[in-house]
C-alpha cells in the first residue's frame, strides 16, 4: 500500500491549520491519521521531549483550543470538553514523529503528511507569485487607468453654454 492510496494529500491537507503564524496539525488529526489513542502519542511525545524542541512542538493555550476545537455534537460547547490542552506539531515536528512511532502505518501515513506539506508550500508559493505580478501590472497600468478616467470625466462632465445676447427688440 504507498503512502498516496493511504490517505488523499486533500484530507491531510484540511487538517493543517495557521497557529502562531506555522502551518501545524493537531494531536487529535495525527493520531486520527495514525490511528492511535491520543493519548498514546502525546505519551511518545512526552518520553522523547529532546526529539520535539519547542519549534517543533507546541501546546495550545485554552484561548486558541476554543478557537480550533471541531467538534461534530452540536450541544457541546467548542473548546470546553477536551480534558487536556492539545499539542500542535509543526512540519518538522511531524517528521520527527515517524522516529518515536515504529508502526509500518506510521511511516506510510508520514509520507503522506510530508507531501501534503510541500504540496501545501508549492501552491502558496505559487499564489504569492500571482499576486506579485497583478500588483506590478496593476503599477504599470496605473498611469494609463488614470488619464483615461480623467478623459471619461472630461466627457461626461456638461458643458455650460456660453450666454448670447438676446435676438431681437426690447421694450420697456
Amino acid at each position: 500500500m504507498t503512502a498516496s492510496s493511504l490517505i488523499p494529500i486533500e484530507t491531510i491537507g484540511t487538517r493543517i491549520l495557521l497557529i502562531r503564524g506555522q502551518k501545524v496539525m493537531l494531536d487529535t488529526d495525527l493520531a486520527e491519521l495514525y490511528r492511535v489513542p491520543v493519548k498514546t502519542l502525546n505519551q511518545a511525545v512526552r518520553r522523547n521531549k529532546k526529539r520535539f524542541p519547542k519549534d517543533f512542538v507546541f501546546q495550545l493555550t485554552r484561548q486558541e483550543m476554543s478557537h480550533s476545537s471541531r467538534s461534530q455534537i452540536v450541544t457541546l460547547k467548542r473548546g470546553h470538553n477536551i480534558k487536556y490542552r492539545q499539542f500542535a506539531f509543526t512540519e518538522q515536528g511531524v517528521a520527527m514523529l515517524s522516529s518515536v512511532l515504529h508502526s509500518p502505518r506510521a511511516i506510510q501515513v508520514n509520507i503522506a503528511i510530508m507531501r501534503a506539506f510541500v504540496q501545501l508550500r508549492q501552491w502558496l508559493s505559487s499564489h504569492a507569485d500571482l499576486a506579485r505580478k497583478l500588483e506590478e501590472m496593476e503599477q504599470r497600468y496605473d498611469e494609463n487607468f488614470r488619464t483615461i478616467f480623467e478623459a471619461i470625466r472630461a466627457l461626461m462632465t456638461p458643458e455650460v453654454p456660453e450666454k448670447k445676447g438676446t435676438i431681437g427688440f426690447r421694450l420697456e
